[in-house]
């Protein structure tokens, strides 16, 4: 027998002498200590209270001899465990096993009637598909287990909604996340429970973060540091150090976007010391990826390549699409900046690839596009135009602003580039020369000029072709025409509608927003 076995035995036994302690009673004691440490972040002493039942991630719990409850909550606890440790060690297919025990425990609670424990395995359950990439799953998962369970503040329920907000959080549906943190909050006001009040105000300061990133809105960046401090302070009431180092490298991400690399650095030295005494990769390479970030903020190439290098063995140990992704663009960007472009492309390619894979379309685009940006003089002129188109379209039509100013900036490049008169220019077959804004047209003009001597007639003229290529090029799309010519979207539709009208018919019809049948008008 275990000693934490023998402990749990010792106390049962001098609250019911009379009675000989069941191996069902065992079990159920070693998982709700089990689930304390986990709780607590503690996922070694988690592990040790079932020692004699299950021996770690990638085994099947020894089930012989047990009832159906003991069955259920020793699969789930196994299985929760298991993507836990699975995501701090990087254990290859960790989630995938969890989700079986998971899954086998959730059906035998469900023909029990243990409805709440029911709920429980749905949460985890979704947490690992998230933890895949899988965000469509986890959705459905956690709306079904929320759907099941009425009771406006169980706890469960709770846990399923702030759990909800950040799949929505991580699909860039920002709005919706702070829609239902919004009705969680004063529900939360009333629950003890530091660790999901922790949870709660963590992930609902990074909405705030990222929409106001989004959006250029101040007050929610300064809302968010406000739910950073809340959140750290239930994480240190509940005991969890795991948690606290979250906090601290969000708060790192969040000095880094308002361009304050020195304070990032605090945060982030402080996050990793305190993972570093946990063990835990899997965090602690997100970390290291938020580094290598402030590094190259700073210019300071070979520290982010170092640093971010790490990361990327770390990530492709372990089952997360997500944070592979980010750490291969990390390390494009820091490795073109020493100028070692072959392995530069080769690790961005590898990111498109591996967040296709996941179906992250936005880290695909970012990846495509960061080669763009840092790439021009490796790859030749047509493939970099590849590149930006399909960033363009994996990063839809309403990019945050600093993305959409690096699409301009990269779109001006390109266009430049086709507008050289060398002859790899001149090589492009003819549906590239829409894209080709060259001397040419300006020559033309110049000496109609000369003859005709009107010259804003032919200024007009002029702007008129540039426009129409713009627009021909990229198939009616003011958005990107605009983008193309390095003007605002807006700027375009008011040249087109007062001095080029003619060309309104190249344009692709206008989609009007349809008004709420809800909303007062």
């Amino acid at each position: 027998m275990h000693l934490h076995d023998s402990i749990i035995v010792k106390e049962l036994n001098s609250t019911r002498p009379e009675l000989e302690v069941s191996r069902d009673e065992l079990v159920l004691s070693c998982c709700r200590e089990a689930l304390e440490c986990e709780s607590a972040g503690d996922y070694e002493a988690a592990r040790g209270f079932l020692a004699d039942y299950w021996a770690g991630v990638g085994e099947r719990p020894k089930l012989d001899g047990l009832g159906d409850e003991a069955k259920a909550e020793l699969l789930l606890r196994a299985g929760a465990l298991s993507g836990k440790i699975g995501r701090a060690e990087q254990i290859k297919g960790s989630q995938e096993m969890a989700k079986d025990l998971i899954s086998f425990g959730s059906r035998i609670f469900d023909e029990i009637g243990i409805a709440e424990k029911v709920a429980e395995a749905q949460l985890e359950l979704a947490i690992c598909y998230w933890r895949e990439g899988a965000r469509d799953e986890a959705r459905d998962t956690l709306k079904l287990a929320v759907d099941r369970n009425p009771e406006v503040e169980s706890e469960q329920r709770l846990k399923s909604l702030v759990t909800l907000g950040i799949i929505e959080s991580s699909a860039s549906r920002f709005h919706e996340a702070l829609r239902i943190y919004g009705d969680v909050a004063p529900l939360l006001s009333r629950n003890k429970n530091h660790l999901l009040r922790g949870s709660f105000h963590n992930q609902y300061a990074l909405a705030y973060k990222n929409l106001g990133k989004l959006e250029r809105r101040f007050e929610y960046i300064d809302r968010a540091f406000i739910e950073f401090s809340a959140a750290a302070y239930h994480f240190e009431q509940s005991g969890n150090i795991r948690y606290l180092a979250l906090v601290e490298t969000n708060l790192g991400s969040l000095f880094l976007a308002a361009k304050k690399p020195l304070e990032a650095h605090q945060h982030l030295n402080r996050a990793r010391a305190l993972l570093v005494k946990l063990r835990d990769k899997g965090i602690i390479a997100q970390v290291d990826e938020t580094r290598a970030l402030a590094f190259l903020a700073q210019g300071l190439y070979s520290q982010a390549e170092t640093t971010v290098r790490g990361a990327v063995r770390t990530s492709e140990q372990g089952d997360e699409k997500l944070v592979l992704a980010e750490a291969l663009i990390t390390h494009g960007s820091a490795l073109a900046g020493l100028e070692r472009f072959e392995r530069a492309y080769g690790q961005l390619t590898r990111a498109i690839q591996v967040a296709t894979e996941a179906d992250l379309k936005e880290k695909a685009g970012l990846a495509a596009l960061t080669i763009v940006e840092n790439l021009s003089s490796y790859v030749a002129p047509t493939r970099l135009r590849e590149y930006f188109r399909d960033a363009e379209s994996k990063l839809g039509p309403s990019p945050d602003p600093d993305t959409e100013e690096r699409l301009g900036k990269s779109a001006r490049k390109i266009l430049a580039m086709f507008d050289s008169n060398s002859e790899e220019s001149r090589s492009f077959d003819q549906t590239d020369s829409a894209l080709e804004l060259d001397d040419a047209i300006a020559a033309e003009a110049s000496e109609t000029a000369e003859t005709v001597g009107h010259l804003e007639g032919e200024v007009l003229r002029y702007e008129r072709e540039l426009i129409q290529r713009a627009l021909e090029s990229v198939g009616g799309s003011v958005t990107r025409a605009a983008r193309l010519l390095g003007i605002t979207h807006q700027g375009l539709a008011f040249i087109l509608n007062g001095r080029h009208q003619s060309l309104l018919a190249a344009r692709t019809p206008i989609r009007r927003r349809r008004k709420s049948i809800f909303r007062p008008q």
